[in-house]
């Protein structure tokens, strides 16, 4: 399973539809049964972003701090084994996300999550597992998602930028609309003490010192060594190069039209708005947010 060729495959880009009032894609809702049955373990650490938000990253430091020592499965084994995504049917790529994540070897298993709060599996919350959460800024984090979705076959088409910056402010892409993700989980945090709500911004800025908030919310004790080595690790050019993390192994993405890993910086979204687009974004913004506390940063 090392390099997955869907080149004899077709692959037709799935169409949208709503799912218990979220706009899925039937990829991650095929396996849904076993999906909500899932069963956590308490020491299970959940992952969870919108996707586009540092999914991946997250999930590489944790790996590393907990398993970096490991040197062949830092070396042979991609993220997305060692970091199952959950909802994830793909039966032509790799095996569903729930048996991944059964089979996993590890203690703690690390699981990642696109789903939006109310959807995620009821026995993580039973068995008060630890979750980190991870939201970007609406703007950047629309921007990576359109190139995302340009590149990635196993995703609705996108159309051009200003389709999909409206389709964006309405909602409907997979996972459903941004604005419900980032205060669903916020809303979360203020009655379930386990999760960590982290910014892409912040880590941007002091990846070290996000990594130390996340040593302090699992209780682990690396040494100031392992951690400087993880953070110098984990900056987004050495991700990109390292195969082991930038998805380069699946074909069904399509690295001639954007990268997996493209630019993974804050405030990249005033290359890609225009003016009007941005007055427009910001008015339906202030509208949807009104009722959150949660805040963002666009720029650092």
């Amino acid at each position: 399973m090392e390099n997955i060729d869907l080149s004899s495959m077709k692959l037709s880009r799935p169409e949208l539809f709503d799912f218990e009032g979220v706009s899925m894609i039937h990829y991650f809702t095929d396996n849904w049964e076993k999906v909500k049955n899932f069963q956590a373990r308490p020491d299970d650490i959940l992952i969870a972003t919108y996707p586009k938000a540092g999914t991946t990253w997250v999930s590489y430091i944790l790996d590393l701090l907990y398993f970096g020592n490991d040197a062949e499965r830092q070396t042979s084994k991609p993220i997305y084994l060692r970091v199952p995504f959950l909802e994830s049917y793909f039966p032509e790529l790799l095996p569903p996300g729930t048996e991944l994540a059964d089979n996993l070897p590890t203690s703690p298993r690390l699981i990642k999550t696109h789903l939006p709060v109310q959807l995620v599996p009821k026995s993580f919350w039973e068995q008060n597992c630890k979750v980190v959460y991870v939201a970007r800024n609406a703007k950047d984090n629309a921007v990576s998602y359109f190139h995302f979705d340009r590149m990635n076959m196993g995703q609705p088409e996108p159309g051009d930028w200003n389709n999909f910056l409206q389709k964006f402010m309405e909602g409907k892409n997979v996972f459903g609309p941004w604005y419900d993700h980032v205060s669903g989980w916020w809303g979360k945090k203020q009655t379930y003490s386990n999760l960590l709500y982290m910014f892409y911004e912040d880590m941007v800025e002091d990846t070290g010192r996000e990594v130390e908030r996340l040593c302090s919310f699992l209780g682990l004790s690396n040494s100031v060594e392992e951690r400087e080595k993880i953070t110098k690790g984990v900056q987004f050019n050495a991700m990109k190069q390292n195969q082991m993390t930038n998805y380069s192994t699946i074909s069904v993405m399509d690295f001639k039209i954007s990268p997996f890993m493209r630019k993974g910086k804050v405030g990249d979204w005033k290359n890609q708005f225009t003016v009007a687009q941005n007055q427009q974004f910001d008015e339906v913004y202030k509208q949807k947010m009104k009722n959150t506390t949660v805040k963002f940063r666009t720029t650092i």
